[in-house]
Order: C-alpha cells, then structure tokens, then sequence
C-alpha cells in the first residue's frame, strides 16, 4: 500500500495510491498530528476507509508524506565506502529542514559545497522504546525516498554536522510512503540533471533497517511520524542552481526537486 500526503481544498490530508490507474483515492482520516497512529493501526486488512473521491495523481499537489518530530540521520552505514563506520554514527536533521516532492532545495550562502545523498528512508508508526531488531517491524509504517542534503564544508569544519544537515529545505522526502516494501534489498538510485550520481542497495547496508530502529530505540524514544536516514551510497557531490534532483528507488517510487539559488524567504510549509 502506498500512501501520499496531498494537498486539497480542506487541508492536507491522507490518500491511498493507485499507480495503475494514475489515482489518489482520499482517506476519511485527516493529516493530523495522529495520522500516523491511526495509518499504522489500519495498514493491515481492512484498508483505511476512503471517501470515494479520487484526485488525478499527475495533478495533485503531494507533500512530504509525514511532518515528522525528529529526523534522525545515519551516517557511514555503506559497506564498501571508505568512510563506513563500526560504530552507529548518528546526527539529526529538525522538521524544519523537511519538504515535499518538486520544491525547492535552497542553497545557503553559508556554504560552497552542499551535497545531494540519496537514501532510504523509515518512517516510524508507532511508538518504539529499545525495541530487539526481530520486534522492529511492527513499530514501522513503511518507507519513503529521501535526500540527505548537507553543507559538506561546515559538517568537516570541527564536526558541526546539524549544522550541515539541518537547514531548511535540506530534507527532502516523497513521494509517498510504502508499506510493502521489502527494505533488505532496494536499489537506490540519484540523478542530477538526469544523469546518475549514485547507485547502490540496501542490501549493502552495514546495519539493516531492523537494526537501525533497535539501536536508535535504545539512544531515544522513537515516536509515530519520526524518521531514520539510513546512510547513502558512493557518489555525493555538492549542487548548483538550477539542478533537479531525483531520487528512484525500486518498488518505491521517485523523489524530485529542483536547486535553488539562497535566499532569505522560504514560501511553503512542510
């Protein structure tokens, strides 16, 4: 099941995807603080009751599927790369850094080498307190793409990396969420401008998705709505204005957003 978060005349609110007839059908449960909660208790059968009402999905406005409370992002989690880590590497990113599908990712004047990092992300359903990686699942609603943008020069400068990683629009997330994906063996992929950048799969992931939900469980409570960067490929490198980036991920779907140059004002929400 995939579920978008999408703007209506309403409000945000909550719809069920169906990619085969290019349609979002709205759910009677609105985009709340607690539709987390309430999307978690539904994902198995019965689905979540829809309204009848449909939206063409190439013309609805999706927003990042969940306003989380914390991002917390895993870092040197690739094996093969160079930097990989023993030991969980961990920042966080505020919600504040977070946005949707086709907005912008605002450079900063701060920086002169912000970097695109294609990832996995999950997205956590109910609330988990150190939780055994085999008890991990049920505490996860399902998956989404996301970009772990970063001031590369300002995270290296003495290790300021929520600096680096928490300004705003530098998390983006989308399209949707998807809560049959299989997180073991996904196949990542970045392109900027259409050509790729990064590719890689979970499958090479040092700690599994299961683990990483254990282990931040153990450092921190981990709340419905919250969401775990779960590291990135080979390949980052810093964008420009005017770039377009998108993230696919197999089964998934596809994250896009363009570059901005930096500015003072930020016109959307997540």
């Amino acid at each position: 099941m995939d579920l978008a978060r999408l703007m209506t005349p309403d409000g945000p609110r909550y719809g069920l995807v169906d990619q085969a007839r290019d349609t979002v059908r709205l759910l009677t449960l609105p985009a709340g603080p607690d539709a987390v909660a309430a999307l978690a208790d539904l994902t198995d059968p019965p689905a979540p009751a829809a309204t009848g009402d449909t939206v063409p999905l190439a013309t609805a406005k999706l927003l990042a599927p969940v306003v989380p409370g914390k991002v917390v992002v895993i870092g040197r989690n690739y094996g093969g790369r160079p930097d990989a880590a023993d030991r969980l590497v961990i920042h966080l990113k505020p919600p504040t850094s977070v946005v949707g599908p086709d907005e912008p990712i605002v450079l900063t004047d701060l920086s002169q080498d912000v970097r695109y990092e294609g990832e996995l992300a999950v997205v956590i359903g109910r609330t988990c307190r150190s939780v055994p990686p085999e008890r991990a699942a049920p505490h996860v609603l399902g998956y989404t793409c996301a970009n772990d943008v970063t001031a590369w020069d300002i995270g290296t400068d003495g290790g300021q990396w929520t600096k680096a990683k928490g300004m705003d629009t530098f998390c983006p997330l989308g399209p949707w969420i998807s809560t049959d994906l299989d997180p073991a063996a996904a196949l990542i992929t970045t392109r900027i401008n259409g050509e790729v950048r990064q590719k890689g799969s979970t499958a090479h992931l040092t700690r599994s998705t299961a683990v990483l939900v254990s282990e931040v469980s153990r450092l921190m409570t981990l709340l419905p709505g919250d969401v775990l960067l779960t590291g990135t490929p080979e390949g980052s490198a810093a964008l420009a204005p005017e770039d377009t980036v998108t993230i696919d991920i197999d089964g998934l779907g596809t994250l896009r957003n363009p570059v901005a140059a930096p500015t003072d004002s930020r016109t959307t929400a997540p």
